[in-house]
């Protein structure tokens, strides 16, 4: 069985480069795979390996100044959920484009999953997913706002188009991500904008996915992971979703039954997207793909919108 690690912090990083060389290294050396995203307000990613590997790696974290609270989820796999390691050094950790933000400066109060199921059931309150719109599509909380962004970087002008509809009535903000992340800052930009009862769910929807029992679930659907799982159930058990090589949205199983789904080539969301050339291009890389795993070895790596 693999260990699966999603992990973030936010601190402050002096020398990220070297902090890349460092974990990069380690990570090597324990065959870890997966990605890693340094800046210099903290570090973020998912990685997979052997349990004694991803315990060196997230100690590692941990001993960098002010990551000592790095919080992980973990969860595990069948096969290795990744091909290849990534790490980088970017502007942010998770991209909102907005530099005034800073989530070590003001953030929402954290609600443990325990006490999510009370807050968000409250008529006091509006529930706003902060993820993106194809995550949302697979499965949100009950009652929940999609803003119906494709990147994070929407947010902000999101909320203030529609602030007063949202606020409308309301008392209390509470906001969700897949991991915690996004919420840091979400919550950190309602607080800038004057927005005083702010919440997120700590850990996010994958610690409430983990520690709450289905049957006193409010989550419906299954929950998107940035990893060749594609989304994970309640318990982090394997979810049934699969993926389109070529616009990288997750597919159902009527999704892949549709007469507009040719695998690695297109699927209904997608199909009139492409030219014919393009169309092409996607089917040598199939061609590719099937190939490498005959061989034993992967072709595809981890969704570059991962930090979106």
């Amino acid at each position: 069985m693999i260990s699966v690690a999603a992990l973030y912090c936010f601190t402050r990083l002096g020398a990220p480069e070297d902090v890349r060389a460092q974990l990069h290294a380690l990570c090597q050396n324990h065959k870890i795979k997966g990605t890693l995203i340094l800046a210099h307000e903290g570090v973020n990613g998912t990685i997979a390996g052997s349990a004694e590997g991803i315990d060196a790696v997230t100690s590692a974290i941990r001993a960098l100044p002010g990551c000592a609270g790095l919080d992980v989820k973990h969860s595990s796999a069948e096969t290795m959920p990744f091909y290849r390691l990534k790490v980088m050094v970017k502007a942010e950790i998770v991209t909102m484009g907005m530099e005034t933000i800073d989530p070590l400066g003001s953030v929402g109060t954290y609600v443990e999953p325990e006490d999510w199921n009370a807050l968000i059931a409250d008529p006091d309150t509006v529930v706003i997913d902060t993820r993106n719109d194809y995550e949302v599509g697979i499965g949100t909380f009950s009652g929940a706002i999609d803003p119906k962004t494709e990147t994070f970087r929407e947010f902000p002008s999101w909320f203030r188009d529609h602030r007063d509809e949202l606020l409308s009535g309301k008392k209390k903000v509470a906001m969700f991500c897949t991991g915690g992340i996004r919420c840091e800052k979400s919550t950190a930009f309602l607080k800038q904008e004057g927005v005083e009862d702010v919440f997120h769910l700590k850990g996010g929807i994958l610690k409430y996915l983990e520690r709450i029992p289905e049957q006193n679930s409010l989550w419906e659907g299954e929950c998107f992971v940035f990893d060749q799982r594609v989304s994970v159930k309640h318990g982090l058990e394997l979810g049934s979703y699969d993926r389109c090589h070529a616009c990288r949205d997750p597919l159902s199983a009527e999704d892949k039954a549709s007469p507009l789904y040719q695998e690695g080539i297109c699927c209904p969301k997608c199909h009139n997207r492409w030219d014919d050339a393009r169309k092409q291009r996607f089917a040598e890389r199939q061609k590719q793909i099937e190939l490498a795993e005959k061989r034993g070895k992967g072709h595809i790596g981890v969704d570059p919108r991962a930090d979106q």
